[in-house]
């Protein structure tokens, strides 16, 4: 099913920096993975307040869907949703939406990170802290909910 920005009630304002920009004059692609990184991680600040001192989280997989190019002058936003909760894993979708002088919104980028609750001290998956696990299901009502015990 395609991504709808109007799927998303968490979206962050990203900013465009001259380095993230190619020799073509757009921004490079590897770039979006951090425009995707600092969604997720003002999403974790600001929606779920999850506990850095308590456990990370890593990403195991990253997908990204190129649609359109962004310029160095463009105004995006990052939406970001859970969409997927299992024992240790989570799958967070991302949205890359651009916003044209007269006001209408277009997708240019949509991706999908597995991000994995993790223990760095004895460097291993754990579980998903049960505060962060159900402020993703209260916030963003994932389709699909495993191991909820």
């Amino acid at each position: 099913m395609p991504e709808k920005i109007s799927d998303y009630k968490y979206i962050t304002p990203i900013a465009i920096r001259f380095s993230d920009i190619d020799a073509v004059g757009h921004v490079n692609n590897a770039i979006y993975l951090t425009y995707f990184e600092v969604a997720r991680f003002n999403y974790w600040r600001d929606v779920i307040n999850w506990d850095f001192s308590e456990n990370g989280i890593i990403v195991g997989r990253a997908e990204v869907q190129y649609l359109k190019p962004v310029m160095l002058h463009d105004k995006i936003a990052c939406g970001v949703r859970v969409v997927r909760i299992g024992n240790s894993s989570f799958d967070v979708m991302h949205i890359l939406v651009r916003t044209h002088a007269n006001g209408v919104e277009e997708i240019t980028t949509v991706g999908k990170t597995v991000c994995v609750s993790y223990d760095y001290t004895v460097n291993k998956p754990i579980k998903i802290p049960p505060h962060a696990r159900n402020k993703m299901i209260e916030y963003d009502e994932p389709r699909l909910i495993l191991n909820t015990n």
